[in-house]
């Protein structure tokens, strides 16, 4: 389950923010997850939780907020919104598509305890 090894990079990344803007503690973390990034939030969700008590994130609120794919057709021009893993294009139901976002997986927000 590489969700583990996700979990112990971000909580890398919010002792390294942490102790650079010298805060106490870490009292929430919002991410943003493509629908596309292979990351399953359930997964990171228990992972968080396991791994939040021996980190600054101990007391930390976890968000995780879950982005739709975002195809650009390049037959019809049109950008579409989806929320499955597809390629298709929903307007002209070509395969001729650019994803334009929901492939990531984003630290977006951190607040500290100062």
């Amino acid at each position: 389950m590489h969700e583990y090894s996700i979990v112990m990079s971000l909580m890398e990344q919010c002792e390294a923010l942490a102790l650079e803007h010298q805060a106490k503690g870490i009292e929430q973390v919002e991410l943003k997850i493509g629908i596309l990034s292979g990351v399953e939030p359930a997964l990171l969700s228990q992972a968080f939780e396991t791994f939040k008590l021996e980190s600054i994130c101990h007391n930390a609120k976890l968000i995780i907020n879950v982005q739709p794919l975002v195809l650009q057709c390049r037959d019809c021009k049109t950008q579409s919104q989806v929320d499955e893993r597809t390629v298709i294009c929903p307007a002209c139901f070509g395969n001729n598509t650019m994803v334009i976002d929901g492939e990531d997986m984003m630290l977006m927000q951190l607040v500290l305890d100062t």
